[in-house]
């Protein structure tokens, strides 16, 4: 077959309703990609308090992966989006996580202690000015056991060893650790409530950062 003079078999147009159905089916596919990454894979969180300074400062927002605690557990030292132990409190808290089921855990002069260990912890703002204990079926601070009625300290029936956290239940603790409303205040946080790991400062743009 001849090709006219000045084109060539690459030159040859698709029809525009072509054109036109191939960007309109990408972009269905784009936005459904997108709900589904909002929807069932990641979403934001707001910081609204100084709890987590200085790792996570107030009005930053965070990216969460919603599908980490679906596929497998906590892990010590992530940064977790869970329920509160206390209908009372807000909707969700972001905390990090200091101790996991079977681990023994200890603060004493600012120092945490995991399992005898201890922690390095670059992320504090400064040293706990209180001490902490797993012992006896409970979390005493300060050498006082906390109120169960107050606090969500499972039954003694719940626990596996007087001095390991239970299955099923986290110890959780703010970066700010003087200021924070976490584990030593209100107990334990329970594995059914956490529902992602925060894993990226999103905004504001200068403070964009992955969280280790």
């Amino acid at each position: 077959m001849q090709i006219p003079s000045g084109e060539t078999a690459g030159d040859k147009k698709l029809p525009a309703a072509v054109v036109v159905r191939d960007y309109l089916y990408g972009a269905i596919v784009a936005v459904l990609f997108a709900l589904f990454l909002t929807t069932f894979v990641v979403r934001t969180f707001y910081i609204p308090s100084i709890s987590m300074i200085p790792t996570l400062q107030v009005r930053d927002v965070v990216l969460v992966d919603e599908l980490a605690y679906r596929l497998r557990r906590p892990r010590d030292g992530e940064i977790a989006i869970f329920a509160p132990p206390l209908a009372s409190q807000p909707a969700e808290f972001i905390k990090r996580v200091i101790g996991i089921p079977g681990d023994t855990i200890r603060i004493s002069d600012g120092i945490v202690y995991r399992n005898a260990l201890p922690v390095r912890e670059p992320y504090t703002n400064q040293p706990a000015k209180y001490d902490l204990e797993i012992k006896d079926y409970a979390i005493y601070v300060d050498g006082r056991p906390l109120d169960p009625t107050r606090a969500d300290v499972p039954p003694r029936s719940l626990w596996q060893a007087p001095n390991r956290i239970p299955q099923g239940f986290y110890l959780m603790l703010g970066d700010n650790r003087n200021y924070s409303d976490d584990s030593h205040v209100w107990g334990f946080a329970k594995g059914s409530g956490f529902s992602g790991r925060a894993f990226s400062v999103l905004w504001p743009l200068p403070r964009f950062s992955i969280l280790r």
